[in-house]
């Protein structure tokens, strides 16, 4: 009966049927014979591609939306699907639906890989909205600056976007100005106090999508990024002689220093333990570790785990990891390249070359990753369906996508919303923390941080070219010192005890209990390692590193020092003397500044009376020898 009507009445409206077999219906219409060679044109497109080989939902839906197609085209043949055929298809009742949308859109990449159509163009993909809320002819001059400019589509975008927020400020509060020649620098002045003033959601064309945010105020990094799109739409402007030159943009719509004090940079390194976490669980990550549908993941889970172990270990952005070539992995051994067949080496200082290609701030580069990476990736790319070529959207040439499957590349935003949570749910971490979320960049900035402070840390330079940075100002904003390694290096350089050293001190117990210490008898006795010293402040006296002669002195090899050690009642404790400067120099540096000191030291009284001058130094007597002092961590 629907057969009867499709062919007396032309009945295209199948959505009011329900659930019935759309593909019988056109073997019916059309026969068996065409409807089945359709269907094998296409399926063996999609077939190679991957799709029906890694999720059955399509496999199943293909033939129903394939003869639907069909039917509604009015011809049994694929060639006869046009770029306007499928146009018409996706604008039909019957088509509604996502998943019947989705099939419908894989459809027609096949029929444009057989040369029958047009690629098609995800929903919203380049289509910009109207700018509305702004004086026409401003809405105007910003369309055409954005037809002209050579920057790339997404930057395009952003600052269409700020300059279209700026058209409707223009109409709140400067309605007479609806050109860009019309502004001067009183009108510059206050563009940039609106913009330091604004809040989030206002002068916007949509607020769906803020959430809460609106009504806080704009963060200093946006303002920034809004008056550098303003500099960039009257700079164009007036280089392409467009409008008259009556401001500079750079002095005119500059970052007030009130806001760019608040901009620093911050990698938001993610804690060790955390990291930790987080790797083990992409060492051991599954297909059931990542949301799906009955059919399983979305993607193989070859693609994911190899993702997964690049983002964790090659410290890229995830613009590039998504933008990877096949063949992007080389073994090389003592310099030489390994043969792909030769698993013998591999299996021992082989390493690891990734091939990056060119990114955010410079051309292609290549470097070392850890050889779990490469085995990933290789595994991946054995198994992975031919895909065609995709027009890489920074270089604009054709390229073969490592991370592709069903004739399109793997989101830059995958990582972000898909790998990450599931591997924090895995590892039992928290998806954010004091820093804020965990985003595919931190990973880059945690691997950064710690090659630069591991055990044999790499050097700036090093780790500049391992990132990929054009210059060393922006690898400073990864190599941050963690606290670990500061105290490390504090305690090494030896402040403390640089400045204080630690002798021995025999307190006379006997002169003490019996009040001769009172009567002035010697009752502390500082060892010297050569004698000791009785002067009770001997921590003021300049001599204490080259006695002369002193009364307060007793050289261990006199009789009396000998009486001295032989009591058994001494009490021995340390004390930690501060030095000055020319005793530090004399114990580090040794002989010559020693001989300095004595020199300087010659005229000063000693605490007996007399100047080392006056005196000649008594026989025996010797200078304090440096292995006398001791540092506190040895005793």
């Amino acid at each position: 009966m629907v057969a009867l009507a499709y062919l007396l009445g032309g009945f295209t409206d199948f959505q009011h049927l329900g659930m019935f077999n759309r593909l019988h219906l056109a073997q019916l219409v059309f026969g068996s014979e065409a409807a089945d060679a359709a269907m094998s044109e296409a399926a063996a497109v999609l077939d190679r591609w991957g799709y029906r080989s890694q999720a059955r939902d399509a496999g199943r839906q293909l033939p129903g939306v394939l003869a639907q197609a069909l039917l509604i085209n009015g011809s049994p043949r694929l060639a006869d699907l046009s770029t306007e055929a499928f146009a018409r298809l996706r604008g039909h009742p019957a088509a509604a639906g996502r998943q019947h949308q989705t099939t419908l859109f894989a459809l027609q990449k096949a029929a444009a890989d057989l040369g029958y159509c047009q690629p098609p163009v995800r929903p919203g993909r380049n289509q910009m909205p109207v700018i509305e809320g702004a004086d026409p002819a401003w809405a105007q001059w910003v369309e055409q600056w954005h037809a002209t400019s050579a920057l790339t589509p997404r930057v395009r975008a952003i600052i269409r976007t700020i300059m279209a927020k700026a058209g409707r400020w223009l109409a709140a509060e400067h309605p007479q100005i609806t050109e860009p020649g019309q502004w001067t620098r009183q009108t510059c002045a206050a563009w940039v106090a609106a913009v330091d003033r604004m809040s989030v959601g206002d002068y916007v064309q949509r607020t769906d999508a803020l959430g809460g945010r609106a009504g806080k105020p704009v963060s200093p990094r946006t303002k920034a990024h809004q008056l550098m799109a303003t500099r960039v739409f009257f700079r164009d402007c007036q280089e392409w002689e467009w409008i008259p030159r009556r401001f500079d943009p750079v002095r005119a719509l500059g970052v007030p220093r009130s806001v760019s004090a608040l901009i620093g940079t911050d990698p938001r390194v993610i804690a060790d333990d955390v990291w930790a976490k987080l790797l083990h669980a992409g060492l051991n990550i599954e297909a059931g570790d990542l949301p799906g549908t009955s059919a399983g993941s979305y993607y193989p889970v070859e693609l994911i785990r190899a993702l997964t172990l690049t983002w964790l270990f090659s410290g890229l952005r995830s613009d590039e990891i998504v933008r990877l070539r096949t063949g992007c992995i080389r073994w090389q051994h003592d310099g030489m390249p390994v043969p792909a067949d030769s698993r013998e080496i591999l299996a021992g200082e082989a390493v690891c070359l990734l091939d990056v290609p060119v990114h955010k701030t410079g051309t292609a580069f290549t470097k070392p990753v850890d050889p779990i990476v490469g085995q990933a990736i290789e595994t991946w790319q054995a198994l992975r369906p031919a895909q065609p070529p995709r027009t890489d959207r920074k270089t604009g040439e054709q390229a073969s996508l490592l991370f592709s499957v069903r004739a399109h590349p793997v989101a830059r935003a995958y990582i972000n919303r898909t790998i990450i949570p599931a591997l924090c749910a895995k590892a039992g971490v928290p998806a954010a923390d004091v820093r804020g979320n965990i985003t595919s960049h931190r990973a880059r900035s945690t691997i950064a941080s710690q090659l630069y402070n591991a055990k044999e840390p790499m050097t700036l330079f090093e780790l500049q070219a391992w990132l990929g940075h054009r210059t060393p100002t922006s690898t400073q904003h990864y190599a941050k010192i963690t606290p670990n390694t500061l105290t490390r290096a504090y305690t090494e350089a030896g402040y403390f005890a640089r400045n204080i050293r630690t002798i021995e001190v025999l307190i006379d117990r006997d002169a003490v209990t019996s009040g001769a210490a009172a009567a002035g008898q010697p009752w502390q006795h500082y060892d010297l390692g050569h004698g000791y010293c009785t002067y009770n402040f001997f921590e003021q006296c300049p001599h204490r590193m080259a006695c002369a002669r002193c009364d307060f002195y007793l050289p261990k090899d006199s009789g009396k020092a000998q009486l001295l050690e032989a009591k058994d009642n001494l009490q021995r404790m340390l004390v930690s003397i501060p030095l000055t400067v020319d005793e530090r120099a004399a114990v580090e540096d040794g002989q010559t500044a020693l001989d300095t000191l004595l020199t300087r030291l010659a005229g000063v009284a000693t605490p007996a009376g007399t100047t080392p001058r006056e005196t000649d130094p008594p026989p025996g007597a010797t200078s304090l020898p440096i292995a006398a002092i001791t540092h506190p961590r040895h005793g």
